[in-house]
């Protein structure tokens, strides 16, 4: 069975039956062989904020060094995005092999007329994946209710509900108080249950079973919000019986100090967990799509916010911000209270009223005749992405857009921040066609660039670019639901008359047509990162031990001497590192790592050259940007939540790496689908969180990340695709040098220069901007040649 038919069979199932209960999933379990009772499970439920929770109690748990499989919903654009572990999203032949087993027991089900739903069978197979990564615990977010939903098959040591309010009512009851029954019997057998709900809730979960409440005064844990940190960052404190903590949260609002609050209480329930692991896990904790702001000129936050009661709690987070007029893109399932949702909203200058490709989605019509009396104007327009382009158009400066109603929408908004175009390995040269240019042209470089689209999107780009004369070709097989893959292939000049065409198509499409002209664009990035060759970064380990050169330049005079030579061999950029990422290598305090690097950095900085320093700690990278550092060379990406603070506090570089851990964890792996559709993906994410800390993208350096996460035949095929991060926006770097990918093709003990030097030349002909090495001059000689080689090509194609 192959990927695209296994996803389609979930696809095709029920999402909604008559019959309640959990028998069905639990036949589904047995047949599998009961995966569920290989680890510990958590179980949170809620009306609002318990997918917050979940990804926060992840976080945490993920902080403490467990292997942590989580499993919400709905995703954004699939549902493997609903099962990760470790943040990784499940495997396509997980999925396919999935299927194979557990399709006859379907069959069974089906000819007894109890054929599971999408849900129950979701959840049975983020179950079974979690059994075959060997997770420590699973994190489960409840779809609907509680005593009946499919997740309620597992024992939980741990659960949570969240908050309470009118909701599901023809499944759950007709008062909260029922409601809150039904959610409460989630609670463990040997463990109170962890709850934010107030009032007649409270008192019916109560009722139902011992709690440890969470709010404010008077609560068991008291969650209090302090103010925000920056634009997007609050403050919190958790006071419980006997421990207390602060933390920052990319999460907002006193209701997200709550939730935080349940995620560290349930986390304290399950481990002996110290209360900076926990702050620090807190922090850490993302969840697109949850008050995302994607820019701050104008403002503009992406919020799935979809019931009345999260509309409020929405309201009370826009109006904490000063702004001129809002305008807002709204979008919501013919299902909901929108009524209710759209009379929450604060005083709405401009309303775009749109529909998200789903069936059950509310008409514009109606949406827009909500709106009457509520917004100043109405516009009722045909998709979200051009609602999204229309409201951005209109804002000044100083307004916000908000877009908001539905996690559909949302997913279809957030595609403008998030999606590539990628230039594809198949440039070649062919004979000039009309369409393409006067026949006299002698020959034109053809382009493949392919990029991710919506499905009317991607018909509107077929037309135009067939018009073009160009060719294209879509496809859906293996894509997420509602997405498709489109490949372009055609000459600079049909790709411009596409840009043109796209501008104005409506759909969104405006957007596709800017990045299509930066796609075509040359390259040019600032020192030192334009020189003609790549820029070469030299390597100056100020550590004992690391992997190559560790103890030879841990003395200062030692290492302003070897910064020198470097320099003098042709080094662009020294980084300096004071902490090994070998496998293996043991921890550095901030004190000691600072002690070896700031002074090294301070004489080094003086010279000829540009400095980086290779910390992931945010303290050392303020007191190196401090010392005279220029870049911060980051191979944990981010993993410190205050790095991105930091760097654009300096108005600093920062190189931004793919990695699973640093320092590197040789039995830390992860299945990938497509490595480097997988690291693009990473990155992408990386640099939404970079450039909402203030970073712009001109600032960045992205690296791969070859040998961190990756076994050798992915580290090469990373290089041999190098050009493919070029849709970053970013100069691209490499860091090959002597590390573990070359162990299989260099006799043991061997020296790993020669492979270096030549993947060096692979990489440089591949796009490399730059490439971190320990042998300067010998990699430098390598990537003059192979610039005047590029050279000399480029000249006779221009004869």
């Amino acid at each position: 069975m192959e990927y695209h038919e296994s996803a389609d069979y979930l696809q095709s199932l029920q999402r909604r039956r008559p019959k309640l209960g959990t028998d069905t999933t639990a036949r589904m379990l047995s047949h599998l062989g009961d995966p569920h009772d290989s680890f510990d499970s958590v179980q949170i439920a809620g009306s609002n904020g318990k997918g917050s929770t979940a990804r926060m109690t992840e976080s945490v748990l993920r902080a403490a060094g467990l292997d942590v499989g989580l499993f919400t919903s709905p995703g954004l654009n699939g549902f493997r995005e609903q099962i990760t572990v470790n943040g990784g999203r499940v495997p396509k032949e997980r999925v396919t092999g999935f299927v194979e087993q557990i399709k006859p027991c379907i069959d069974q089900l089906a000819a007894e007329d109890d054929k599971p739903t999408h849900f129950e069978v979701l959840t049975a197979l983020a179950l079974y994946h979690f059994d075959v990564e060997g997770v420590d615990v699973a994190v489960l977010e409840v779809g609907i209710g509680g005593r009946y939903d499919a997740t309620s098959a597992v024992d939980p040591v741990a659960s949570a509900v969240t908050s309470i309010s009118l909701e599901h009512t023809d499944l759950l009851g007709d008062t909260v108080e029922e409601i809150a029954r039904d959610k409460a019997q989630v609670a463990p057998r040997d463990a109170p249950l962890v709850t934010g709900t107030t009032g007649a809730a409270l008192d019916a979960v109560q009722e139902s079973t011992d709690t440890i409440t969470v709010g404010d005064d008077g609560a068991d844990v008291t969650a209090v919000e302090n103010g925000m940190r920056s634009a997007v960052e609050n403050r919190i404190s958790l006071t419980g019986p006997d421990w207390a903590l602060e933390s920052n949260l990319k999460l907002l609002g006193q209701h997200q100090a709550e939730n935080a609050g349940v995620a560290a209480t349930l986390a304290r329930q399950l481990i002996d967990v110290d209360t900076e692991t926990v702050s620090e896990g807190l922090r850490a904790a993302t969840l697109p799509g949850r008050f995302e702001i994607r820019s701050t000129d104008p403002m503009v936050v992406l919020d799935g916010s979809h019931n009345p009661g999260a509309m409020e709690t929405l309201t009370t987070l826009v109006e904490r911000y000063e702004y001129d007029d809002l305008h807002v893109v709204f979008a919501a399932m013919n299902d909901k209270e929108y009524e209710r949702m759209i009379a929450s909203l604060p005083a709405v200058e401009t309303a775009f009223t749109a529909r998200p490709e789903v069936d059950r989605a509310a008409s514009t019509d109606s949406l827009a005749a909500a709106f009457e009396g509520q917004a100043a104007r109405v516009q009722q327009v045909e998709s979200v992405p051009e609602a999204t382009e229309r409201a951005i158009a209109t804002a000044g400066a100083d307004d916000f857009v908000l877009v908001a109603g539905s996690l559909y929408a949302v997913a279809e908004a957030r595609d403008r921040w998030s999606r590539l175009v990628v230039p594809e390995d198949s440039l070649r040269q062919v004979p000039s066609t009309g369409g393409a240019g006067p026949s006299n042209e002698p020959a034109i470089r053809q382009r493949v660039l392919s990029v991710t689209l919506r499905r009317d999107q991607a018909d509107a780009v077929r037309q135009a670019f067939e018009d073009c004369d160009g060719t294209c070709t879509c496809s859906a097989v293996g894509m997420p639901e509602k997405l498709v893959e489109v490949y372009l292939s055609g000459t600079p000049r049909q790709f411009r008359q596409l840009s043109d065409r796209l501008a104005s198509a409506g759909l969104g499409l405006g957007q596709l047509a800017t990045q299509l002209e930066g796609a075509l664009a040359d390259r040019s990035f600032p020192p030192p990162f334009d020189t003609e060759a790549a820029a070469v970064m030299g390597i100056l380990n100020v550590t004992p031990d690391s992997f190559y050169d560790g103890g030879e330049y841990n003395r200062r005079d030692l290492a302003i001497d070897r910064a020198e030579q470097m320099i003098e061999s042709g080094a662009d950029i020294v980084d300096i590192g004071g902490e090994s990422t070998r496998p293996g290598a043991d921890p550095v305090t901030v004190e000691t790592e600072i002690d070896r690097v700031v002074p090294v950095i301070e004489a080094v900085s003086s010279l000829d050259a540009t400095v980086s320093v290779d910390t992931r700690k945010a303290a050392v990278a303020d007191a190196a940007l401090a010392a005279g550092a220029d870049i911060v060379n980051d191979v944990s990406g981010l993993s410190d939540p205050e790095m991105r603070f930091v760097v654009a506090d300096h108005d600093a570089s920062i190189i931004l790496m793919h990695s699973l851990s640093a320092p590197v964890d040789p039995g830390r792996t992860v299945t990938y689908d497509d490595v480097v559709d997988d690291v693009l993906r990473d990155l992408t994410e990386q640099l939404l969180l970079a450039e909402q800390a203030g970073i712009d993208r001109e600032q960045v350096i992205v690296d791969p990340g070859c040998g961190f996460g990756k076994n050798a035949a992915e580290s090469f095929e990373l290089v041999d695709r190098l050009h493919e991060f070029h849709s970053l926006g970013c100069p691209v770097l490499v860091g090959h040098s002597r590390k573990s990918m070359f162990a299989d093709v260099s006799d043991a003990g061997a020296d790993r220069l020669p492979p270096t030097l030549a993947t060096t030349a692979l990489a440089a002909e591949r796009g490399a901007d730059a490439v971190r090495v320990h042998d300067v001059s010998e990699n430098n000689a390598v990537l003059k040649t192979v610039s005047a080689t590029a050279g000399r090509a480029s000249r006779l194609r221009q004869q």
